[in-house]
């Protein structure tokens, strides 16, 4: 992994960004679980003085609230706004009641960017996500809106998150040819339990030359060695209440993980970080970073699955470097296949891809071929020809694995 200032242009703008950004959703205590403000401002100045220059937030994100910390954090910090990329999103109803007091019509977009700027304290946002997909409003009018705040100065540039890919691509397509500000990113949920994306989204992402963080890559600390099979949730992930337990499907691939790293348990007490997605990253993505509530009397231990490697590896050094894996090629040593990331949109192609190729290889491998799951691969074979190369490697190693023995 790349440390936080090797900064990547985020999809084909010329914006530059750590590879790993900050998500501020649970700033604040307001619902129920999260980071207190005085915890917030230390994980935030701790991001910003290792590198880091993406900060992300919602209007929505504790009722304004994850705003508000943000704002107060920079307002006391005179010149340290211009150094950083912040980004917000609109969408969500503040206002019960007010049926334009949310979504992505024009009078409700332009009023929700007036309130968060309010909050933020500043004149303008790098970012501004459409949050979800208004289905009762024009994408003319929600692109024309954002392109009339860009104009103005209010907003720098234009993001989509957790839209369907049809809806990306359209708006992508008529921005192009009216000559409105382009959608530079798409954030949406990718991590290794949360996969559907790779369908239809990210091959999409890649043709259009979108960018973005995806979110929620550790599936909000499910992948990050607190869960164990026997124990459960932890005790002091109380946001485990909001998410609900993993499913069996979702063991299967957690303990996966917990075999290929394996981690002693005091290790596993001391990760106070489950909502990081310090995710498998690539030279043309960003991860988001999130708190949770257990972060407040334990902030500093983050620091240590923050800390990104000195200088970015090639493939093939970073298979020599994994050494934990088992390889998937018998007497070879290491892993005889390369992974490509799908996240890999961008105009300028610059640098070796950073995954771990065997890491994936080899959770794909220990999976059980659930006939659904068999399925899904052959219309990802036809969908994205990066993931070509996993099924089929997934495919051959089960058909070996079905055979009689002898």
């Amino acid at each position: 992994m790349t440390s936080l200032d090797s900064y990547k242009t985020l999809g084909r703008s010329g914006l530059r960004v750590s590879p790993l950004a900050l998500g501020t959703m649970t700033f604040g205590e307001d619902q129920g679980w999260g980071a207190s403000p005085e915890a917030s401002e230390a994980i935030l100045a701790e991001y910003l003085d290792r590198g880091g220059n993406l900060v992300d937030t919602a209007n929505i994100c504790t009722n304004g609230h994850s705003e508000k910390i943000v704002g107060d954090f920079f307002a006391a910090r005179p010149g340290q706004r211009e150094r950083i990329v912040l980004s917000t999103k609109f969408f969500g109803n503040l206002h019960p009641g007010d049926p334009n007091g949310g979504g992505a019509g024009r009078k409700s977009i332009i009023a929700q960017l007036e309130e968060s700027l309010r909050r933020l304290q500043t004149e303008y946002v790098d970012l501004y996500w459409l949050h979800n997909w208004d289905r009762r409003a024009p994408i003319e009018e929600t692109l024309r809106a954002l392109d009339d705040l860009v104009t103005a100065g209010k907003v720098r540039y234009v993001g989509f998150s957790d839209v369907p890919a049809l809806v990306a691509a359209q708006a992508q397509t008529i921005a192009h040819f009216r000559g409105w500000a382009p959608v530079t990113a798409l954030q949406i949920e990718y991590s290794l339990l949360e996969r559907t994306s790779e369908g239809e989204l990210l091959p999409m992402a890649e043709a259009l030359g979108l960018g973005g963080p995806p979110w929620s890559p550790l599936r909000g600390g499910q992948l990050s060695g607190k869960y164990v099979r026997e124990e459960g949730a932890p005790a002091d992930s109380p946001r485990a209440d909001h998410m609900g337990l993993p499913n069996e499907r979702d063991w299967v691939v957690i303990d996966a993980v917990a075999r290929s790293a394996p981690r002693p348990a005091s290790a596993r007490r001391r990760s106070r970080w489950p909502g990081c997605a310090a995710g498998p990253p690539s030279p043309r993505r960003s991860s988001v970073l999130g708190p949770s509530s257990s972060c407040a009397p334990t902030w500093p231990r983050w620091t240590s699955p923050l800390r990104p490697s000195s200088s970015p590896l090639s493939m093939s050094r970073r298979r020599r470097r994994s050494p934990s894996l088992p390889p998937t090629t018998p007497g070879s040593g290491r892993c005889s296949a390369s992974v490509v990331p799908p996240w890999t949109a961008s105009s300028s192609r610059c640098g070796p891809c950073s995954w771990p190729a065997p890491l994936a290889i080899e959770l794909l491998r220990r999976i059980p071929p659930w006939p659904e799951a068999r399925d899904r691969r052959l219309r990802r074979r036809k969908a994205h020809p990066i993931v070509s190369s996993v099924c089929r490697r997934l495919e051959s190693s089960m058909s070996r694995r079905s055979q009689p023995p002898g």
